[in-house]
């Protein structure tokens, strides 16, 4: 099997740490055969909020139909992006609030509170930025952000097994702690690719 990874970048920004980890995923991914699909939130627009929730749905834009289509095309998802306040970015977050809807992700049972997972049979990994480093998120917060990924967002959908790589502080980091950061992305999308071949 050929591993089919779509890699999504969740910043909003055009340029930035999630991108070049991304990129570094990318490469190590690629030269071990993955074949690749890749978006970038920046280039993404849409309506992000779901103003009537599961009441009434929306037309999705285009982006999101691309969004979607990706995600069953592939075998492995990875997403790139920065830790906000606990959590993922608002933008980023709309395209999961608009896109990620029963009947795609989930399908809830009418007589229990159970659900269907609809993406089981794929696996991901988080690529997450942050300010602060990951024993302190873990000690002082319980890594909210990685929590809501890995368990609200991809196991919820059947999405597993979930591999969190969290790098940090990003703010005062010096080159030679990037370029180990970005040695380490590109070492997940080797095993990523590995795995699925």
């Amino acid at each position: 099997m050929t591993a089919r990874i779509f890699l999504w970048v969740g910043h909003p920004r055009e340029t930035s740490l999630s991108h070049g980890m991304a990129d570094a995923y990318e490469r190590g991914a690629r030269a071990h055969g993955a074949e690749i699909r890749r978006m970038h939130l920046s280039d993404m627009s849409f309506d992000p909020d779901l103003h009537d929730g599961y009441h009434s749905r929306k037309v999705l834009e285009p982006c999101l139909e691309a969004w979607r289509e990706n995600i069953l095309w592939a075998n492995h998802l990875c997403w790139a992006y920065p830790q906000w306040w606990g959590g993922m970015p608002a933008k980023m977050k709309g395209v999961i609030d608009r896109a990620y809807l029963p009947g795609f992700a989930m399908r809830y049972h009418e007589n229990d509170p159970w659900w269907d997972r609809l993406l089981a049979g794929r696996s991901a990994d988080a690529l997450m930025t942050a300010d602060g480093p990951a024993w302190f998120d873990q000690l002082a917060y319980g890594r909210p952000a990685k929590l809501q990924v890995e368990n609200l967002v991809f196991k919820f959908a059947g999405i597993k097994p979930v591999r969190t790589l969290q790098v940090g502080t990003v703010k005062t980091a010096k080159p030679e702690k990037i370029q180990h950061w970005l040695k380490q992305a590109e070492a997940r999308g080797r095993a990523a690719a590995k795995r699925l071949a």
